[in-house]
């Protein structure tokens, strides 16, 4: 209608394809890829983002008309689509090269002078290239900050791995780069899983497209979910040992400690635990830190008002704050809460529900958990079971501790981890 402006479509964007790093005139290294994975995500990203643009990038080794070419060609794409507000999902697949070569004093380039075999045999410097894919969501590009906006999907090949690692791989790509989903794909034994921040492994499969469609399809659902991030202000952690912290939660929190409930990776624990102190303020679990040095760590305390405005004291909470928030919102009568990533035993009834449309952090995985809370016989505790993902144990802090010890070691495994693999590193 004329006068009304109509808001910009929002974009996906797509990249794949192999590059090359020019070391001189006739000698360049390679990264092989052609095409075929980014083609098909961009098809099947049409099928369930009805509503935005595709947008495919395919590399000069994929797409012979590309101008994309290099390492230093795609950092520029990277750096378009990282300042372009309208960008709200990228697939990241290209085969970059890892190295750039040098030989000699000369700098590479596809001009510099071609090496001479009559010259016989050359030494060739391995420059390891800057990892891209950490622009999305990571890094601040052009002095903004980083883009969380951005659902960002990237790929782990490994070769002849045990899935094991391939797991590992994939989960420290997502860790480090601040990714929401990553596929791993190992090109000796052809097995695909895609690993979430969670920490937990979908679709493992050696049917390529079965992997393909259950990426898409996890990254169409995740995509729609809604963060409210945490205003950080200057403050001191809150000791594990202070008074505010209820001696019931420190005790069961010390057991699962104990037990190896907490198992570090890239010198992190995931899960969490929190204690409800007022009707807006709550203490949580310090994000990025190991809870086995939790009496050096502390806790941190958060104040909010409502699920747009989250202020957190002295350092960052844990991803599960909103989770936090929103059960002790609706299930006031309790006030601390214990999460960890240890499966079910065998026999256990616990209520179960599903974790994989959901990203942890998210206001909707928090109203998944509360709906999902099922109460004990006498009501004293309740809890629920996030399918490849770890159990919500919510009691209030005048329970006796060691009945929800007790509850804990009748109902779950705490030396193993949901998703079957312990990651390594």
């Amino acid at each position: 209608m004329e006068g009304l402006a109509i808001p910009d479509r929002r974009q996906i964007h797509v990249v794949g394809g192999g590059t090359i790093e020019p070391v001189r005139e006739h000698l360049a290294l390679s990264a092989r890829a052609y095409g075929k994975t980014a083609r098909r995500l961009a098809e099947l990203c049409g099928t369930y983002w009805s509503g935005m643009d595709v947008n495919l990038h395919l590399t000069k080794m994929a797409d012979p008309s590309s101008n994309l070419e290099t390492s230093e060609d795609l950092r520029g794409l990277a750096h378009d689509i990282t300042t372009d507000f309208k960008t709200k999902v990228v697939f990241w697949n290209p085969a970059i090269a890892d190295f750039r070569g040098e030989v000699g004093d000369v700098p590479s380039g596809m001009h510099a002078d071609r090496l001479k075999t009559a010259n016989g045999e050359q030494t060739m410097r391995l420059i390891p290239n800057d990892k891209l894919v950490t622009m999305f969501r990571r890094d601040s590009v052009d002095g903004m900050k980083p883009r969380k906006d951005i659902f960002a999907v990237g790929f782990k090949t490994t070769t002849g791995a045990t899935p094991e690692e391939q797991y590992s791989a994939g989960l420290r790509l997502v860790k480090n780069a601040s990714l929401n989903l990553v596929l791993a794909n190992d090109t000796v034994t052809r097995n695909n899983m895609v690993v979430t921040p969670e920490e937990a492994p979908y679709h493992e499969t050696t049917d390529r497209e079965l992997a393909l469609r259950g990426l898409l399809e996890m990254a169409y659902l995740r995509s729609q979910l809604s963060f409210t991030e945490s205003t950080v202000v200057a403050g001191e952690p809150v000791p594990w040992d202070d008074e505010q912290v209820y001696p019931a939660l420190r005790e069961v929190v010390n057991y699962c400690i104990a037990a190896g409930a907490y198992k570090p990776f890239l010198g992190v624990t995931a899960g969490h635990f929190a204690a409800k102190i007022g009707d807006t303020e709550f203490l949580t679990s310090r994000r990025k830190t190991n809870f086995n040095t939790l009496p050096t760590t502390g806790l941190v305390k958060v104040v909010t008002d409502g699920p747009d405005k989250v202020v957190a004291i002295g350092g960052k909470p844990s991803v599960g704050g909103q989770s936090q928030r929103i059960v002790f919102e609706q299930h006031p009568e309790k006030d601390c809460i214990v999460h960890f990533h240890c499966p079910v035993k065998p026999g256990s009834d616990i209520a179960t529900v599903s974790q994989r449309e959901f990203e942890c952090g998210s206001h909707e995985c928090g109203e998944n958990t509360s709906r999902g809370l099922r109460s004990t016989d006498d009501g004293e505790i309740e809890a629920v079971f996030l399918d490849k993902h770890g159990p919500n144990i919510v009691f209030n802090h005048n329970v006796d501790p060691k009945k929800v010890i007790a509850f804990i070691e009748a109902n779950f495994d705490l030396s193993a981890k949901t998703g079957g693999y312990v990651p390594k590193g």
